[in-house]
């Protein structure tokens, strides 16, 4: 991996989605400094059009190189799908995204569907339709866009009345008896993982994909370092950046990002930079 390896591991989403993503990696390597981006003036990506997206998506990965990282993760799917070909052409880092957890969800599959939550634009790129493919002969896969989803988590975090609302109104149509998973190919929904498994009940698994990717950034880095603590309690340094830089944007930020360690049993300590 070129660059210095002291340096912290970038990290972006369109909003404060890819925090669920962040919060896994420090979880999974508390020895890294990481900064994070979230693009939440722009935010929903997935209701734009693909171009607008990797533009955008390619102006947010300036910043954050021009900060230093030795690392990038495009903590999105929809920035995943529309970007990350374009990114990795231009970027002499690696650059690591995200996909819908399709193959772990196949994988618990039992005889029944599997429906996959996302954003319009995710589903509706060649990326995912690829992804299917690979799973072609798989019992059905239904695909769920949501629209307006981001906008609420973004507004009220992980719950609300309006939430609530909104997922009544989008499982509506949907036999429940006849899906087995639930794929959240957001990683904004991660944070509502709760209120999703309340309202289709225990039966129903809920996959996403960022314990994978997690995973798979930490297979390229620490092989790289040769002396890492491996302190649980260790303090992690962690440096917010969004393009909406209020006062209550860094809140929930900050809010979501604790929330999600505690469901994570980080025994670790954040120190904000």
């Amino acid at each position: 991996m070129k660059g210095n390896a002291s340096l912290p591991i970038g990290v972006f989403d369109s909003g404060v989605g890819g925090i669920s993503v962040l919060a896994q990696l420090i979880t999974l390597m508390p020895n890294e400094g990481y900064i994070y981006y979230g693009d939440s003036l722009n935010a929903p990506y997935g209701i734009k059009e693909t171009r607008e997206v990797m533009e955008q998506s390619l102006k947010v990965a300036d910043i954050l190189v021009k900060k230093g990282i030795k690392l990038l993760v495009v903590a999105c799917n929809t920035a995943t799908s529309a970007a990350i070909i374009r990114l990795r052409e231009d970027l002499d880092i690696p650059v690591i995204g995200m996909e819908p957890a399709l193959k772990p969800a196949v994988k618990l599959n039992q005889g029944k569907k599997i429906l996959v939550m996302a954003t319009p634009v995710t589903l509706k790129e060649k990326k995912f339709s690829d992804l299917i493919q690979l799973f072609k002969d798989t019992t059905g896969i239904i695909k769920l866009p949501c629209p307006g989803l981001v906008e609420i988590i973004e507004k009220n975090g992980s719950t609300s009345r309006e939430l609530e609302y909104y997922l009544l109104e989008l499982f509506k149509n949907i036999d429940f008896k006849q899906i087995s998973t639930i794929v959240l190919g957001c990683t904004h929904y991660v944070f509502i993982k709760d209120t999703i498994q309340h309202i289709v009940g225990k039966d129903i698994s809920l996959i996403d994909g960022n314990y994978g990717t997690a995973l798979h950034i930490k297979s390229i880095i620490e092989p790289k370092v040769k002396s890492l603590s491996k302190e649980i309690d260790q303090t992690t340094d962690v440096h917010l950046l969004n393009s909406n830089p209020t006062k209550d944007m860094l809140i929930l930020s900050k809010r979501l990002l604790s929330e999600e360690l505690q469901k994570l049993q980080h025994k670790g300590s954040i120190n904000y930079i």
